[in-house]
C-alpha cells in the first residue's frame, strides 16, 4: 500500500520547471492543519517525526500540509496569519477536498498551562496551592474557572472552523478528522534551543508535588480528550481518532528520550508509528472504500 504524499502548499503551485502539482492523479485528495504533531517535534527535526510518518492507505493519497509547530488552533483559523490554509479551503485556491485532516488544541493546552500563579483563576488551567485540598484526585490542581475559559474558548475556535469550512459551496459540510493525543509526563525534557519543557516548568510554578506530576499530566489530556471528544458532536462530518493510551508514558526523572516519548510532549518515530496506526484504520474505515 503506498504511503501518503505529504506536500507543502507552495509544491501544490509548482517550483520553478517542475510545474503544478498532478494532485489530480491521486484518489484521496487531503487539506492538513495543525501543530508540531503534523509537523516537527524536535529540534534538530530528524531527531523524530510526526504523524504522517509512513502512514499508507489502501489508495493512493496526498496531504497538502499547512501545519506548523507551536500552531494553535486559534491561528489555524486566523484570516491574518493564516491565508495560505483558508485560500486551500475557502479562497481562490480552493478545491473539493476528500477531507480535513486537523491536529489540534495539544498547543493550546501546552500554552495555557504557562499561566502564571499571579494569574485571575480563570485565565490560568493550575490552581494554586491556597486553592487546592490536601489530598485528593488529581483535578484538585486544576483551576476550574480557567478550565470553564479554556472549554469555551477551544468550542467557539473550532465553530469559527466549521463556519470556514461552510462558508462556500466548494467545501461546505467537509469530512474534518482530528485526534485525541496521549499521556504526557512533566518532566525535564526539552524539544531542543530552548524550546521547552513545557508541563515541567508549570509544575514547579504551581509547587505540585512530582509523584503527582504523572496524574496532573493525566488529567489535563484526558480533559482535552474529553473536550475534542464533545466538539466532534457538534457536526456529524466530524470523526475523532482515538490515540489516548496508546504510549507508554515517561517517567519523570527520563531527561532524555524514552522507547515512545522523544522529549515532554512529542513522541518518538516509533511512537508516532503507533498512532499513525490508529489514524490508518480510521482513514480506511472513512475513505478507503469503492
Amino acid at each position: 500500500m503506498p504511503d501518503i504524499r505529504l506536500i507543502s502548499p507552495s509544491e501544490l503551485d509548482g517550483i520553478g520547471d517542475a510545474g503544478p502539482f498532478p494532485i489530480g492523479d491521486f484518489a484521496l485528495r487531503f487539506l492538513a492543519q495543525g501543530d508540531s504533531w503534523f509537523s516537527i517535534g524536535a529540534i534538530p527535526p530528524f531527531l523524530t517525526s510526526n504523524l504522517f510518518d509512513k502512514l499508507t492507505l489502501s489508495k493512493s493519497a496526498v496531504a497538502v500540509n499547512c501545519a506548523r509547530p507551536g500552531a494553535e488552533l486559534v491561528h489555524m483559523v486566523d484570516s491574518t496569519s493564516n491565508r495560505t490554509f483558508l485560500q486551500l479551503l475557502n479562497g481562490n485556491k480552493a478545491m473539493r477536498w476528500t477531507a480535513l485532516l486537523l491536529s489540534g488544541l495539544g498547543n493550546d493546552v501546552i500554552s495555557a498551562s504557562q499561566s502564571p500563579p499571579t494569574a485571575p483563576a480563570d485565565r490560568r488551567l493550575l490552581a494554586r496551592p491556597d486553592e487546592r485540598s490536601a489530598a485528593g484526585p488529581a483535578s484538585r490542581y486544576i483551576s476550574e474557572p480557567g478550565w470553564a475559559t479554556f472549554d469555551a474558548h477551544a468550542r467557539a475556535v473550532f465553530a469559527e472552523l466549521l463556519r470556514q469550512r461552510d462558508l462556500k459551496p466548494v467545501n461546505r459540510g467537509l469530512p474534518i478528522v482530528l485526534h485525541t493525543y496521549d499521556h504526557a509526563t512533566p518532566r525535564n525534557s526539552p524539544a531542543g534551543l530552548g524550546f521547552g519543557p513545557w508541563l515541567f516548568k508549570a509544575m514547579r510554578a504551581f509547587d505540585v508535588p512530582e509523584n503527582d506530576w504523572p496524574a496532573v499530566g493525566t488529567e489535563l489530556l484526558s480533559r482535552v480528550g474529553a473536550l475534542i471528544r464533545s466538539i466532534a458532536q457538534s457536526d456529524p462530518a466530524v470523526h475523532v481518532v482515538e490515540t489516548l493510551g496508546t504510549l507508554v508514558p515517561a517517567a519523570t526523572t527520563d531527561a532524555g528520550p524514552t522507547a515512545h516519548w522523544q522529549n515532554e510532549i512529542h513522541p518518538t518515530r516509533t511512537g508516532y508509528r503507533m498512532l499513525g496506526d490508529m489514524w490508518e484504520v480510521e482513514l480506511e474505515r472513512l475513505f478507503g472504500g469503492p
